[in-house]
């Protein structure tokens, strides 16, 4: 935790516009036996889905092999298809002896992720993926093209056990974790598309010239840092050097949580130099402990607490998720309290990233008004935070931030 003391504020409102208060919509809340939305930290135990090679280290992998049977070097081959080729298919696997290679392959590349449909954006940029994995539950993941990178938005768990009225995902409950190799498949399954030109190819006029996932971020179903074990052992999958994993920059990686303390701290030990981004949407506990339910675990300064922390341990600059939802979180004098809560922990350790939000379907909310999400982030910058409106992709296609509610 940091060394800087906040006396929490208690402004009173500076505008005459009504304070809409949250409510869950379309279906009844998920009630404690106190009442309280529930909070679901640990996965329901269910059957988990087999030991897939992604779950495993290169060492492991080695073992494993030679517990079927299979000389410990055959670990790197099969890493280097999965890898590198995005591969599980043992036709094109020529460098493993024919005599049992199905089996072999079989054994460590069980079917983890059944795509059900896929979704495109009429420019042909964003495609939302909509998964079926082992015990029939669902998972969405959104891949999006921008010049000169990749990003993929994956998802950690089956559902989400953290209650946010606002959020789709968030309101059908938490059904199981993944596991590691299933959020990893995700990644690969993305790779596959791309090199079958699922966004169209390479452009050849300078722009979109990235031929694989370059950005990863953990903002699709689930809470990552209720799944700690398992994302962290996709991380390493993704940045872990060939064959070992994918290789990627853990610079390009976010990893996103509603506010797990605890968990956040954890993460900062780890020394791994990801993005990591809190979603706060709110800088009062009077309403965030409604919009965030788990701010009645771990209230707004000590979220903040813990993300300063991170900022101090790593040296990686925070980023503040923040939905501007019309009249309940937008007004001029939450803006203020945000930059002053910010600001009184230090200046360059943060970045605010106003997200206007994506309404589900029959959602009795809306974005905020232009002129409203404005004058909110000219206050943030005027405070000297800096400040960018977040781009939302995939809208149309329900498959922005709040949306994946994993439908058929």
């Amino acid at each position: 935790m940091s060394d800087v003391t906040v006396t929490p504020a208690a402004p009173a409102p500076s505008s005459s516009r009504l304070q809409v208060r949250p409510e869950l919509e379309g279906a009844q809340p998920i009630v404690a036996s106190d009442g309280r939305p529930l909070l679901q930290f640990k996965s329901p135990r269910v059957s988990q889905p087999p030991v897939h090679l992604a779950d495993l280290t290169l060492a492991e992998r080695q073992d494993r092999l030679k517990e079927l049977g299979h000389p410990g070097f055959r670990a790197k081959q099969l890493s280097t298809h999965y890898f590198s080729h995005y591969t599980t298919d043992p036709a094109v696997m020529s460098d493993l002896p024919k005599a049992g290679r199905e089996e072999l392959v079989r054994a460590m590349f069980p079917p983890l992720l059944t795509e059900v449909k896929r979704l495109t954006t009429d420019n042909g940029d964003t495609i939302k993926f909509l998964w079926r994995l082992f015990d029939g539950a669902l998972v969405e993941s959104v891949l999006m093209r921008y010049p000169g990178r990749v990003t993929l938005c994956v998802s950690s768990q089956a559902g989400c056990g953290m209650n946010c009225p606002f959020c789709a995902t968030g309101q059908a409950g938490l059904t199981r974790n993944m596991s590691t190799a299933e959020i990893v498949d995700q990644v690969v399954a993305a790779n596959r598309a791309l090199a079958e030109d699922a966004l169209g190819g390479l452009r050849t006029d300078g722009g979109h010239d990235a031929d694989r996932v370059t950005n990863i971020v953990f903002m699709g179903m689930g809470e990552p840092l209720a799944n700690y074990k398992r994302v962290m052992g996709a991380l390493h999958r993704f940045i872990d050097d060939s064959p070992e994993g994918l290789g990627m920059s853990a610079r390009n990686i976010t990893v996103s949580t509603v506010g797990l303390v605890p968990a956040i701290d954890k993460l900062a030990a780890e020394a791994i130099p990801v993005t990591f981004a809190l979603s706060l949407h709110a800088p009062d506990d009077e309403l965030r402990d409604e919009l965030i339910p788990v701010n009645t675990r771990w209230k707004v300064d000590e979220a903040l607490d813990a993300a300063y922390n991170y900022y101090r341990t790593t040296g990686r600059r925070v980023s503040i998720e923040y939905a501007l939802i019309k009249d309940m979180n937008d007004h001029a004098w939450r803006a203020d309290l945000l930059a002053k809560k910010l600001n009184q922990r230090g200046r360059g350790w943060v970045h605010v990233n106003p997200i206007p939000l994506n309404p589900t379907p029959g959602s009795i909310w809306t974005a905020s008004e232009k002129s409203v999400s404005t004058e909110f982030i000219n206050r943030l910058r005027a405070a000297g935070i800096p400040t960018t409106l977040r781009d939302t992709r995939g809208k149309e296609i329900d498959g922005a931030c709040g949306q994946l509610a994993a439908g058929e």
